[in-house]
């Protein structure tokens, strides 16, 4: 690692002993990685993290797990942080390649973006949904977006303005500049999006590069898949102020019969997965059916004691467990 590096990247970390040695194998293999600095900020962790990052070159900083944040704990990456720039990921992502972060920097070139995000992607693993496989039709082309004049991004309806903000910080550089200037709101969870949507409406250009790829998977049961459903519904009423119907099931699952059907593998795994899609497309009817009457009846006071009483704390991702 250099003295002065131009690049920090800031991953929080709880007990990511499954997930984070790739992540970091990831990062170390990359076309500028001795332009590096890693920062790890640990919650807390007890199940050998701490002993696993011993191993490796970076700078850790030990968060007690109460004042975890997903805005606050990222700002504190930024400040503890001395390059340029700042890569944002988390434990469980693994770069595609070698050329990951050197595929987000160049767009920095530009001095208007403040910041760039990538893309997650889901390999052919066996232990993986065979329906989230990635599959791409060709090759994306970056979308830089810009308002010259802000205005006209702050008079799009919320649903307009938020479909310009699915920013991703599993997946996601920063200029520091601009980002010491627009940090992260004080919440538990869509601190990405409400970050895109800032530098925005503060003038500065923001660029999507689907080409900077990482592996990144959740394995979802019933009660995760609803919180997380019920999560993005209400980021969508809470800070974009639009609703969402529910989806009709009917269409949804003969798609995954569908593709499934088309799948090659074996029947017994072609029925595993089909239990496990129903069981997500059942999850989000009802968390789309229940907090659609919620908003309805009682409105944002209502929406705030259903979403407290359901979810709490964000879910949080789990990997599926080996056979």
């Amino acid at each position: 690692m250099g003295n002065n590096p131009t690049i920090s990247v800031i991953i929080p970390v709880k007990n990511g002993i499954s997930t984070l040695k790739s992540c970091l194998d990831g990062i170390f293999s990359q076309s500028l990685k001795d332009s590096l600095e890693v920062i790890i900020i640990d919650s807390g962790s007890t199940d050998g993290t701490l002993d696993l990052l011993s191993e490796y070159d970076v700078k850790v900083h030990n968060l007690p797990p109460a004042e975890f944040n997903h805005g606050d704990t990222r700002n504190l990456g930024v400040k503890l942080a001395k390059g340029e720039f700042i890569v944002m990921t988390v434990q469980d992502a693994t770069p595609v390649d070698d050329k990951w972060i050197e595929k987000m920097l160049k767009h920095f070139n530009d001095p208007l973006v403040a910041g760039v995000t990538g893309q997650q992607v889901i390999p052919h693993d066996p232990e993986k949904n065979p329906l989230q496989w990635f599959r791409p039709v060709s090759d994306p082309v970056p979308w830089k977006i810009y308002f010259p004049e802000p205005e006209k991004f702050t008079s799009l309806s919320g649903k307009e303005q938020h479909a310009l903000c699915c920013w991703d910080d599993v997946n996601a550089m920063y200029r520091k500049s601009i980002k010491e200037k627009i940090p992260f709101q004080r919440i538990s969870f869509s601190e990405d999006a409400l970050w895109a949507r800032d530098a925005l409406s503060k003038g500065y250009a923001i660029v999507y590069d689907y080409n900077a790829r990482v592996y990144h998977y959740h394995h979802q049961n019933y009660k995760f898949y609803f919180k997380r459903n019920y999560t993005m519904l209400y980021q969508n009423y809470k800070f974009f102020n639009y609703l969402k119907l529910p989806p009709f099931v009917l269409t949804h699952v003969l798609k995954i019969f569908y593709r499934l059907s088309k799948e090659q593998i074996s029947f017994k795994e072609k029925v595993k997965w089909l239990f496990y899609n129903l069981k997500l497309v059942c999850a989000q009817w009802s968390a789309t059916f229940v907090f659609f009457l919620s908003s309805k009846l009682f409105g944002i006071k209502g929406v705030e004691k259903t979403h407290k009483y359901f979810c709490g704390l964000p879910p949080q991702g789990i990997q599926a467990k080996k056979n």
